[in-house]
């Protein structure tokens, strides 16, 4: 388990497969997440997902996001696509449970997984991609260290109309200073 000020990163557990299921199904947060059509996903699919979870040579790692306080698993974060010979990995984060929104808990979970990454890692730049209209979460990766990159314009269609889709990445040097 990796721990930060207010959550710890720890392995998925048989127990969260409902609640995990429950926060891929959220309208809103599939707005946030999704870039496809938001169709519903089972309880198995969910189940097989989290069942098949574990660190991998390719360096493919998912982690649950527990509040240390209560041990609630409140959502999850992960680690995909590292290209080892440049050194550059893409993460993905959410926070399912609402309770915990726009309280530092998401920004306190990405530090935890950028110190896993640049520290265990070896990682010396980490990407992601958000949407324009999730103000929160750009909010809070600039906390963490990110600059936007780019931005693809019109990359996204939710609700009858087009968004921009945000790259930022972040760079070792820039945060283990």
């Amino acid at each position: 388990m990796y721990f930060g000020e207010k959550v710890c990163l720890r392995a998925y557990k048989e127990e969260d497969i409902k609640k995990a299921a429950t926060f891929v199904n959220d309208k809103e947060l599939k707005k946030l997440l999704v870039t496809t059509i938001p169709f519903p996903m089972t309880m198995w699919e969910e189940e097989s997902w989290i069942k098949s979870q574990k660190a991998s040579s390719s360096g493919e790692y998912n982690f649950a996001i527990e509040d240390i306080e209560t041990k609630k698993y409140i959502g999850g974060c992960g680690i995909h696509n590292v290209n080892w010979l440049a050194r550059v990995a893409e993460v993905g984060i959410m926070i399912g449970d609402k309770n915990y929104w726009g309280k530092g808990y998401g920004t306190d979970a990405m530090k935890v997984l950028m110190k896993f990454i640049f520290e265990d890692m070896n990682i010396n730049k980490i990407r992601l991609s958000t949407f324009s209209f999730n103000e929160r979460a750009i909010k809070s990766y600039k906390k963490c260290g990110y600059a936007v990159e780019g931005v693809l314009k019109n990359e996204l269609f939710k609700e009858g109309q087009y968004y921009d889709e945000i790259i930022l990445s972040a760079f070792r040097n820039k945060n283990l200073e």
